[in-house]
């Protein structure tokens, strides 16, 4: 399992909320591009960026982030705002390494399937295409989590995959920004549903002690963020991770 640290940006500043409220916001005193330098020279080659602005429809964020992302050599897992199959497109060509798409994939029925004709083979979906699932108490939630789905959560995922797409990043919103542990429940009804999809688990990990559960479940990778900023875990407890996971391999 691989750790990937977690960068949001909320009005170009590095943030965190607390269950996806945007009236709980806690703001780093760094930038996008020092963190990204931070990362990268401890050798961390992987982060994972979120447009927060993007997210609830406001775009003023989307040019700066593209300019910093453009400028580095790591691996770059990005989501906020994706609208559009000219967008991930637009993505994927400037080296974005994989694009998050959620909110129209839940609300325009058929966004996945031309996504897959446009875009992908099985293969290349899975590999640059990431279905975000963002659940509060096993309801879906979307539109920077203003907004329910009435889609059972088993049946979107049976859906995409359907459709050849393979790698979910689902995120428990009760866990979310709060420190007090992974969703362990939640991506253990998930697995034992699809056991073979590759889920990214994100929300409420807060030591390296979730981190060994979480890779006890097999999930393929977790996102990390307030734990870094409030100290929990270190960029070099990452490093080390990592290192070692790619040795296990």
């Amino acid at each position: 399992m691989y750790i990937i640290p977690a960068i949001d940006i909320l009005n170009k500043k590095v943030v965190r909320l607390r269950e996806g409220d945007y009236n709980q916001v806690t703001e780093y005193d760094v930038s996008l591009e020092e963190m990204i330098e931070k990362y990268q020279s401890n050798g961390t080659d992987y982060i994972h960026v979120i447009d927060l602005n993007g997210a609830r429809n406001d775009f003023s964020n989307q040019q700066y982030i593209f300019d910093v992302i453009k400028k580095t050599n790591m691996q770059v897992q990005y989501g906020g705002g994706v609208r559009s199959i000219d967008k991930v497109k637009e993505l994927i060509d400037a080296g974005v390494h994989r694009v998050i798409v959620g909110t129209q994939a839940i609300t325009r029925p058929m966004f996945l399937d031309e996504l897959s004709r446009s875009i992908c083979g099985r293969d290349r979906c899975s590999n640059q295409v990431v279905i975000a699932i963002d659940v509060l108490d096993e309801v879906i939630k979307y539109s920077g989590w203003m907004e329910s789905s009435p889609i059972k959560l088993m049946d979107y995922v049976d859906r995409c995959l359907a459709l050849g797409f393979f790698r979910f990043l689902c995120t428990d919103i009760n866990k979310d920004g709060k420190l007090e542990g992974a969703g362990i429940e939640l991506y253990e009804k998930l697995l034992d549903h699809s056991p073979f999809i590759k889920l990214i688990a994100s929300g409420g990990v807060s030591s390296m002690d979730d981190i060994e559960k979480l890779a006890k479940l097999k999930v393929e990778s977790c996102v990390v963020g307030k734990a870094i900023y409030e100290d929990k875990i270190s960029i070099e407890d990452i490093k080390n991770w990592n290192l070692e996971s790619l040795i296990s391999i």
